[in-house]
């Protein structure tokens, strides 16, 4: 089979969904399917960077960022037609895997329609929470973008104008559509995105899990607890708050944050008030950060209603380490292991902060699930996917 993804970021760039990418793609190729992945052309200094990979069907783009990271292709009638000709020389495509809320949507969307083929559409992102996040307008950025959508798409001008209807329009041509955790599923049901919305949870990678879980944690009883937050530096992300909350808990704990992003200048200036040690690590290699996860005593996942599986905790979870999580979504989906927080306020996280030390200096720390270990690895969950492939082959041949 020849499954070809579309994203709106290239796969070797930074991002939850970008990781899934390679992860699916590298355990396709082991079952031995082939993939291709079209997104837009990097920029900046690792723009080479595996620039000769086969896998890789890269667009002409344009940077959008200013440490220009991520990039963007119009998706313009010229833009479908460098789709066409960088697949024309590959093998028959016998399915679409959409895995893009933007530019990547549309072009994939588009290419399905012209050869009449099956889609499967994966949403990564809560597109609501995430432009409320960011955007000083959000309401006009939602409408505009429907707009986009649906000139894109030339689809007919919807009533509405949200978050929801945008997904909704862009569901509306898959022949199959899943979610990366069973809380974002059953939103999108509710919403109306999809009447079936399959669960299929991002995974790790097998074989780095095995490295991960066969290396010595270097926990020791001696040494002060140790949390671990990870993620980009962004407001959805909740890092300030959670560096806050640290000030006023005045817990006396280790405190590693890997990461980086816009909000690092403004996360060492409060860190600088806490009785904590607080060391800013920058962003570490995949196998690094989940040593680093093992070896912590707890997690410490702080952003709420963006998530749509939460991949940290699941690391952690799989690796033995509990987690202190705000968003009760993510609590749900993660069965055990957890400290939850009540609420979002500064002063519900110290508190938790404080129980959490408390727990793991005593012993007490919960315990995680030992079947998420089993249950999130990569070939487990392309196993999962390869099945929702055939059945969206077999509803557009129906079709």
């Amino acid at each position: 089979m020849h499954v070809v993804m579309f994203g709106d970021q290239h796969a070797e760039t930074l991002g939850g969904a970008q990781v899934s990418m390679r992860l699916q793609r590298r355990f396709l190729e082991k079952a031995g399917h082939t993939v291709t992945i079209v997104a837009p052309r990097r920029h900046g200094p690792r723009a080479g960077v595996r620039a000769d990979d086969p896998g890789y069907a890269d667009l002409p783009s344009i940077p959008v960022t200013l440490d220009r990271e991520y990039a963007m292709t119009w998706p313009s009638a010229r833009a479908d037609r460098a789709v066409d000709a960088v697949l024309a020389g590959r093998p028959p495509v016998d399915i679409v895997h959409v895995q893009g809320d933007f530019w990547g949507a549309f072009l994939g969307l588009r290419f399905a329609r012209r050869h009449d083929l099956p889609v499967v559409f994966t949403f990564h992102n809560r597109v609501d929470v995430g432009i409320h996040a960011i955007a000083p307008f959000p309401d006009l950025v939602l409408r505009v973008l429907n707009r986009w959508g649906r000139r894109a798409l030339s689809e007919p001008t919807g009533a509405r104008a949200d978050g929801w209807s945008y997904l909704r329009m862009l569901a509306s041509s898959a022949d199959a559509v899943t979610a990366p955790s069973a809380h974002f599923a059953r939103r999108l049901e509710a919403h109306r995105v999809a009447a079936h919305v399959d669960v299929v949870w991002n995974g790790i990678d097998d074989d780095e899990l095995a490295a991960a879980l066969a290396a010595p944690r270097t926990r020791s009883d001696s040494r002060r607890p140790r949390l671990v937050w990870v993620g980009r530096m962004s407001p959805e992300k909740r890092l300030l708050p959670f560096l806050e909350a640290v000030v006023a808990s005045e817990i006396d704990a280790d405190i590693e944050v890997i990461g980086n992003g816009a909000q690092r200048a403004a996360a060492q200036r409060v860190a600088e008030r806490a009785r904590a040690s607080v060391f800013f690590l920058g962003s570490l290699p995949y196998r690094e950060t989940l040593r680093r996860i093992r070896s912590a005593d707890a997690l410490v996942q702080t952003s709420i209603g963006f998530e749509t599986q939460g991949m940290t905790i699941f690391e952690a979870a799989t690796l033995g380490t509990p987690s202190i999580v705000c968003d009760p979504d993510l609590v749900a989906e993660l069965g055990s292991g957890a400290w939850p927080v009540p609420d979002d306020s500064t002063p519900a996280l110290a508190g938790v902060l404080r129980a959490a030390v408390a727990d793991i200096r005593d012993g007490a720390a919960p315990v995680p699930d030992a079947s998420i270990a089993d249950r999130f690895r990569q070939s487990s969950r392309t196993a999962a996917m390869l099945a929702v492939y055939e059945t969206a082959r077999t509803r557009h041949a129906e079709r």
